[in-house]
Protein backbone atom coordinates (compact mmCIF):
# COMPACT_ATOMS: atom_id res chain seq x y z
CA UNK A 1 0.00 0.00 0.00
CA UNK A 2 1.20 3.56 -0.65
CA UNK A 3 2.64 5.59 2.25
CA UNK A 4 0.65 8.71 3.17
CA UNK A 5 2.58 11.42 4.99
CA UNK A 6 -0.47 13.20 6.42
CA UNK A 7 -3.39 11.85 8.40
CA UNK A 8 -6.75 11.92 6.63
CA UNK A 9 -9.01 14.77 7.67
CA UNK A 10 -11.96 12.36 7.85
CA UNK A 11 -11.90 8.69 8.87
CA UNK A 12 -15.01 6.81 7.72
CA UNK A 13 -15.64 3.72 9.86
CA UNK A 14 -17.82 0.93 8.47
CA UNK A 15 -18.13 -1.40 5.54
CA UNK A 16 -16.48 -1.68 2.13
CA UNK A 17 -18.01 -4.21 -0.25
CA UNK A 18 -18.53 -5.23 -3.82
CA UNK A 19 -22.09 -4.46 -4.93
CA UNK A 20 -23.70 -6.51 -7.70
CA UNK A 21 -26.83 -5.02 -9.30
CA UNK A 22 -29.62 -7.00 -10.97
CA UNK A 23 -32.17 -4.74 -12.73
CA UNK A 24 -35.68 -6.18 -13.25
CA UNK A 25 -39.23 -5.04 -13.91
CA UNK A 26 -40.74 -8.25 -12.51
CA UNK A 27 -41.23 -7.12 -8.90
CA UNK A 28 -44.71 -6.04 -7.77
CA UNK A 29 -44.74 -2.94 -5.56
CA UNK A 30 -47.09 -3.19 -2.57
CA UNK A 31 -48.36 -0.17 -0.63
CA UNK A 32 -48.45 -0.88 3.11
CA UNK A 33 -49.13 2.50 4.83
CA UNK A 34 -50.12 0.75 8.05
CA UNK A 35 -46.48 -0.28 8.52
CA UNK A 36 -44.92 3.05 9.49
CA UNK A 37 -41.32 1.91 9.11
CA UNK A 38 -41.82 0.01 5.81
CA UNK A 39 -44.68 1.64 3.92
CA UNK A 40 -43.79 0.10 0.55
CA UNK A 41 -42.72 -3.47 -0.19
CA UNK A 42 -41.84 -5.53 -3.25
CA UNK A 43 -43.11 -9.05 -4.02
CA UNK A 44 -41.81 -11.82 -6.28
CA UNK A 45 -43.39 -15.20 -6.97
CA UNK A 46 -42.33 -17.74 -4.37
CA UNK A 47 -40.15 -20.26 -6.18
CA UNK A 48 -40.01 -18.07 -9.28
CA UNK A 49 -36.97 -17.68 -11.51
CA UNK A 50 -36.28 -14.37 -13.22
CA UNK A 51 -33.94 -13.46 -16.06
CA UNK A 52 -32.04 -10.16 -16.00
CA UNK A 53 -30.72 -8.73 -19.25
CA UNK A 54 -27.61 -7.21 -17.70
CA UNK A 55 -25.78 -6.80 -14.41
CA UNK A 56 -23.54 -4.10 -12.97
CA UNK A 57 -20.91 -3.87 -10.24
CA UNK A 58 -19.58 -1.10 -8.02
CA UNK A 59 -17.69 -0.53 -4.80
CA UNK A 60 -20.23 -0.25 -1.99
CA UNK A 61 -20.62 0.01 1.76
CA UNK A 62 -21.36 3.30 3.52
CA UNK A 63 -17.80 3.98 4.73
CA UNK A 64 -16.43 3.31 1.25
CA UNK A 65 -19.09 5.41 -0.48
CA UNK A 66 -18.74 8.40 1.83
CA UNK A 67 -14.93 8.36 1.66
CA UNK A 68 -15.15 8.20 -2.14
CA UNK A 69 -17.63 11.11 -2.24
CA UNK A 70 -15.46 13.24 0.03
CA UNK A 71 -12.37 12.44 -2.05
CA UNK A 72 -14.18 13.70 -5.16
CA UNK A 73 -14.70 16.96 -3.25
CA UNK A 74 -10.95 17.18 -2.55
CA UNK A 75 -11.26 16.27 1.12
CA UNK A 76 -8.67 13.78 2.37
CA UNK A 77 -10.82 10.91 3.61
CA UNK A 78 -10.06 7.25 4.28
CA UNK A 79 -12.38 4.30 4.81
CA UNK A 80 -11.54 2.40 7.99
CA UNK A 81 -12.84 -0.98 6.95
CA UNK A 82 -11.91 -4.65 6.55
CA UNK A 83 -11.57 -6.70 3.39
CA UNK A 84 -10.44 -10.22 2.64
CA UNK A 85 -7.31 -11.25 0.77
CA UNK A 86 -9.45 -12.64 -2.05
CA UNK A 87 -10.05 -11.44 -5.60
CA UNK A 88 -12.94 -9.22 -4.48
CA UNK A 89 -10.73 -7.53 -1.90
CA UNK A 90 -8.00 -6.91 -4.46
CA UNK A 91 -10.58 -5.48 -6.84
CA UNK A 92 -11.81 -3.03 -4.16
CA UNK A 93 -8.22 -1.91 -3.48
CA UNK A 94 -7.61 -1.30 -7.17
CA UNK A 95 -10.86 0.66 -7.52
CA UNK A 96 -9.99 2.87 -4.54
CA UNK A 97 -6.51 3.57 -5.93
CA UNK A 98 -7.90 4.32 -9.38
CA UNK A 99 -10.24 6.91 -7.83
CA UNK A 100 -7.60 8.41 -5.53
CA UNK A 101 -9.27 7.16 -2.34
CA UNK A 102 -6.85 6.48 0.52
CA UNK A 103 -6.34 2.82 1.43
CA UNK A 104 -3.96 3.07 4.40
CA UNK A 105 -6.68 2.33 6.98
CA UNK A 106 -8.05 -0.77 5.26
CA UNK A 107 -7.50 -3.99 7.20
CA UNK A 108 -6.78 -7.07 5.07
CA UNK A 109 -7.67 -10.45 6.60
CA UNK A 110 -6.79 -13.38 4.34
CA UNK A 111 -8.92 -15.77 6.41
CA UNK A 112 -12.28 -14.23 5.43
CA UNK A 113 -14.20 -13.38 2.30
CA UNK A 114 -14.69 -9.72 1.38
CA UNK A 115 -18.18 -8.29 1.93
CA UNK A 116 -20.59 -8.63 -1.00
CA UNK A 117 -24.08 -7.24 -1.66
CA UNK A 118 -26.66 -8.49 -4.18
CA UNK A 119 -29.04 -5.67 -5.08
CA UNK A 120 -32.38 -6.05 -6.85
CA UNK A 121 -33.21 -2.81 -8.68
CA UNK A 122 -36.75 -2.20 -9.95
CA UNK A 123 -36.46 -0.59 -13.36
CA UNK A 124 -39.94 0.94 -12.95
CA UNK A 125 -38.60 3.52 -10.48
CA UNK A 126 -34.97 2.73 -9.62
CA UNK A 127 -35.84 1.61 -6.07
CA UNK A 128 -33.77 -1.27 -4.70
CA UNK A 129 -33.73 -4.09 -2.18
CA UNK A 130 -30.34 -5.09 -0.81
CA UNK A 131 -29.13 -8.50 0.38
CA UNK A 132 -25.72 -8.17 1.98
CA UNK A 133 -23.11 -10.34 3.64
CA UNK A 134 -20.69 -8.65 6.02
CA UNK A 135 -18.33 -11.48 7.01
CA UNK A 136 -15.22 -9.32 6.78
CA UNK A 137 -16.58 -6.28 8.59
CA UNK A 138 -18.12 -8.30 11.37
CA UNK A 139 -14.52 -8.81 12.47
CA UNK A 140 -13.42 -5.19 12.02
CA UNK A 141 -11.25 -4.08 14.95
CA UNK A 142 -11.22 -0.36 15.76
CA UNK A 143 -7.87 0.65 17.22
CA UNK A 144 -8.09 4.07 18.91
CA UNK A 145 -4.48 4.94 18.00
CA UNK A 146 -5.35 4.67 14.29
CA UNK A 147 -8.01 7.37 14.72
CA UNK A 148 -5.64 10.00 16.11
CA UNK A 149 -5.13 13.19 14.15
CA UNK A 150 -8.41 13.12 12.22
CA UNK A 151 -10.60 16.21 12.30
CA UNK A 152 -13.72 14.11 11.97
CA UNK A 153 -14.68 10.52 12.74
CA UNK A 154 -17.58 9.47 10.51
CA UNK A 155 -19.26 6.36 11.96
CA UNK A 156 -21.65 4.48 9.69
CA UNK A 157 -23.47 1.14 10.04
CA UNK A 158 -21.37 -1.27 12.10
CA UNK A 159 -21.50 -5.07 12.17
CA UNK A 160 -20.47 -7.93 14.43
CA UNK A 161 -19.88 -6.68 17.98
CA UNK A 162 -21.06 -3.29 16.81
CA UNK A 163 -22.00 -1.93 20.23
CA UNK A 164 -18.42 -2.16 21.50
CA UNK A 165 -17.13 -0.68 18.24
CA UNK A 166 -19.54 2.25 18.52
CA UNK A 167 -18.44 2.94 22.08
CA UNK A 168 -14.76 2.80 21.08
CA UNK A 169 -15.28 5.16 18.14
CA UNK A 170 -17.28 7.69 20.18
CA UNK A 171 -14.82 7.60 23.09
CA UNK A 172 -11.85 7.98 20.72
CA UNK A 173 -13.44 11.01 19.08
CA UNK A 174 -13.83 12.65 22.50
CA UNK A 175 -10.31 11.77 23.65
CA UNK A 176 -8.73 12.90 20.37
CA UNK A 177 -10.85 16.06 20.20
CA UNK A 178 -12.17 14.94 16.83
CA UNK A 179 -15.69 15.81 15.79
CA UNK A 180 -18.14 12.94 15.44
CA UNK A 181 -20.60 12.31 12.59
CA UNK A 182 -23.06 9.45 13.07
CA UNK A 183 -24.86 7.58 10.30
CA UNK A 184 -26.28 4.48 12.07
CA UNK A 185 -27.58 1.42 10.26
CA UNK A 186 -31.14 0.21 10.68
CA UNK A 187 -29.95 -2.97 12.43
CA UNK A 188 -28.06 -0.77 14.92
CA UNK A 189 -31.21 1.24 15.60
CA UNK A 190 -33.28 -1.87 16.15
CA UNK A 191 -30.64 -3.76 18.11
CA UNK A 192 -29.86 -1.17 20.78
CA UNK A 193 -31.70 2.13 20.26
CA UNK A 194 -30.68 3.33 23.74
CA UNK A 195 -26.98 3.13 22.83
CA UNK A 196 -27.56 4.86 19.49
CA UNK A 197 -29.47 7.66 21.25
CA UNK A 198 -26.66 7.98 23.79
CA UNK A 199 -24.19 8.36 20.91
CA UNK A 200 -26.48 10.87 19.16
CA UNK A 201 -26.08 13.11 22.19
CA UNK A 202 -22.29 13.11 21.64
CA UNK A 203 -22.38 13.58 17.87
CA UNK A 204 -21.76 16.85 16.06
CA UNK A 205 -23.78 15.62 13.07
CA UNK A 206 -26.50 12.99 12.61
CA UNK A 207 -27.27 11.62 9.14
CA UNK A 208 -30.12 9.20 8.48
CA UNK A 209 -33.22 8.61 6.39
CA UNK A 210 -36.80 9.15 7.53
CA UNK A 211 -37.44 5.45 8.23
CA UNK A 212 -34.37 5.38 10.48
CA UNK A 213 -35.50 8.55 12.23
CA UNK A 214 -38.89 6.90 12.83
CA UNK A 215 -37.19 3.84 14.31
CA UNK A 216 -35.11 5.97 16.63
CA UNK A 217 -37.95 8.19 17.84
CA UNK A 218 -40.36 5.27 18.24
CA UNK A 219 -37.87 3.47 20.48
CA UNK A 220 -36.91 6.53 22.49
CA UNK A 221 -39.46 5.65 25.16
CA UNK A 222 -41.70 8.64 24.41
CA UNK A 223 -45.44 8.27 23.80
CA UNK A 224 -45.94 9.59 20.27
CA UNK A 225 -48.85 9.39 17.84
CA UNK A 226 -48.86 8.19 14.23
CA UNK A 227 -49.52 11.76 13.07
CA UNK A 228 -46.46 13.00 14.95
CA UNK A 229 -44.30 10.25 13.47
CA UNK A 230 -45.34 11.31 9.97
CA UNK A 231 -44.42 14.94 10.73
CA UNK A 232 -40.82 15.63 9.64
CA UNK A 233 -40.52 18.69 11.87
CA UNK A 234 -41.61 16.63 14.88
CA UNK A 235 -38.99 13.96 14.09
CA UNK A 236 -36.24 16.55 13.74
CA UNK A 237 -37.32 18.28 16.97
CA UNK A 238 -37.26 14.97 18.85
CA UNK A 239 -33.74 14.21 17.62
CA UNK A 240 -32.53 17.70 18.48
CA UNK A 241 -33.96 17.17 21.95
CA UNK A 242 -31.97 13.93 22.16
CA UNK A 243 -28.80 15.98 21.74
CA UNK A 244 -28.17 15.98 17.98
CA UNK A 245 -26.56 19.27 16.94
CA UNK A 246 -27.01 19.13 13.16
CA UNK A 247 -29.31 16.68 11.34
CA UNK A 248 -29.64 15.71 7.69
CA UNK A 249 -32.63 13.44 6.97
CA UNK A 250 -33.47 12.03 3.52
CA UNK A 251 -36.83 10.74 2.31
CA UNK A 252 -36.51 9.40 -1.22
CA UNK A 253 -38.38 11.30 -3.91
CA UNK A 254 -39.71 13.75 -1.30
CA UNK A 255 -36.26 15.26 -0.93
CA UNK A 256 -34.51 15.89 2.37
CA UNK A 257 -34.90 17.80 5.62
CA UNK A 258 -32.33 19.33 7.93
CA UNK A 259 -32.20 21.04 11.29
CA UNK A 260 -29.83 22.74 13.68
CA UNK A 261 -30.05 25.55 16.23
CA UNK A 262 -30.98 28.02 13.46
CA UNK A 263 -34.18 26.22 12.40
CA UNK A 264 -35.74 23.56 10.18
CA UNK A 265 -35.38 23.26 6.41
CA UNK A 266 -36.63 21.20 3.48
CA UNK A 267 -35.27 20.84 -0.05
CA UNK A 268 -37.21 18.99 -2.80
CA UNK A 269 -35.33 16.81 -5.25
CA UNK A 270 -35.52 19.21 -8.17
CA UNK A 271 -35.10 18.05 -11.76
CA UNK A 272 -33.69 14.54 -12.20
CA UNK A 273 -33.32 13.44 -15.82
CA UNK A 274 -33.56 9.71 -15.18
CA UNK A 275 -33.63 7.55 -12.05
CA UNK A 276 -31.69 4.36 -12.74
CA UNK A 277 -30.77 3.18 -9.25
CA UNK A 278 -31.36 4.76 -5.82
CA UNK A 279 -28.76 2.64 -4.00
CA UNK A 280 -26.20 5.40 -3.56
CA UNK A 281 -28.61 8.27 -2.93
CA UNK A 282 -28.37 8.30 0.87
CA UNK A 283 -24.60 7.89 1.04
CA UNK A 284 -23.97 10.53 -1.62
CA UNK A 285 -26.32 12.95 0.14
CA UNK A 286 -24.46 12.31 3.40
CA UNK A 287 -21.01 12.97 1.92
CA UNK A 288 -22.04 16.23 0.23
CA UNK A 289 -24.17 17.56 3.13
CA UNK A 290 -21.37 16.72 5.55
CA UNK A 291 -18.65 18.26 3.36
CA UNK A 292 -20.64 21.47 2.84
CA UNK A 293 -20.93 22.10 6.59
CA UNK A 294 -17.70 20.59 7.92
CA UNK A 295 -15.24 21.86 5.29
CA UNK A 296 -16.92 24.60 3.29
CA UNK A 297 -18.58 26.45 6.18
CA UNK A 298 -22.01 26.50 4.55
CA UNK A 299 -25.29 26.93 6.40
CA UNK A 300 -27.59 23.94 6.81
CA UNK A 301 -29.98 25.30 4.17
CA UNK A 302 -27.15 25.44 1.61
CA UNK A 303 -25.75 22.07 2.67
CA UNK A 304 -29.18 20.58 1.92
CA UNK A 305 -28.88 21.82 -1.65
CA UNK A 306 -25.43 20.23 -1.97
CA UNK A 307 -26.79 16.92 -0.69
CA UNK A 308 -29.75 16.95 -3.06
CA UNK A 309 -27.57 17.92 -6.02
CA UNK A 310 -25.17 15.05 -5.30
CA UNK A 311 -27.84 12.40 -4.78
CA UNK A 312 -29.73 13.61 -7.87
CA UNK A 313 -26.61 12.96 -9.94
CA UNK A 314 -25.79 9.57 -8.42
CA UNK A 315 -29.24 8.04 -9.04
CA UNK A 316 -28.61 8.33 -12.78
CA UNK A 317 -26.12 5.41 -12.67
CA UNK A 318 -25.86 2.02 -11.02
CA UNK A 319 -23.96 2.14 -7.74
CA UNK A 320 -22.94 4.90 -5.38
CA UNK A 321 -19.81 6.23 -7.11
CA UNK A 322 -20.26 6.60 -10.87
CA UNK A 323 -22.30 9.81 -10.67
CA UNK A 324 -20.37 11.60 -7.92
CA UNK A 325 -19.69 15.29 -8.62
CA UNK A 326 -16.61 17.44 -8.10
CA UNK A 327 -16.76 20.70 -6.15
CA UNK A 328 -17.28 22.98 -9.13
CA UNK A 329 -20.13 20.89 -10.55
CA UNK A 330 -21.90 20.43 -7.22
CA UNK A 331 -21.86 24.19 -6.65
CA UNK A 332 -23.33 24.78 -10.08
CA UNK A 333 -26.11 22.23 -9.63
CA UNK A 334 -26.90 23.41 -6.11
CA UNK A 335 -27.59 26.89 -7.49
CA UNK A 336 -30.57 25.41 -9.36
CA UNK A 337 -32.19 24.21 -6.11
CA UNK A 338 -34.05 26.04 -3.36
CA UNK A 339 -34.29 25.17 0.33
CA UNK A 340 -37.44 26.19 2.21
CA UNK A 341 -37.61 27.09 5.88
CA UNK A 342 -40.29 25.08 7.74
Amino acid sequence: MPIFRRRPRVICIGSASKDLFFPTDEGEILETPEDLTAQRKVAFELGGKYRVDDRYESVGGVAANVAWGLSRLNIAAAPYSRIGGDEVGRWILSEFRRAGVRTDLLEVDRSVGTDVSAIIVLTQNGERTIFHNRDANEGLVIEPKRLRGAEWIFVSALNGDWEDKLRVAARSATENRSKLALNPGQHNLRGNPALVLETVSKADMLLLNKDEALELVMKSGKDVSADELNDERFLLSALLSAGAKTIGMTDGDRGAWAADATGFWHCPIGRVERVVDTTGAGDSFASAFFAAIAFHGLAVSDALRWGIAESGSVVGSYGATAGLLDTEEIRRRAEELRSERL
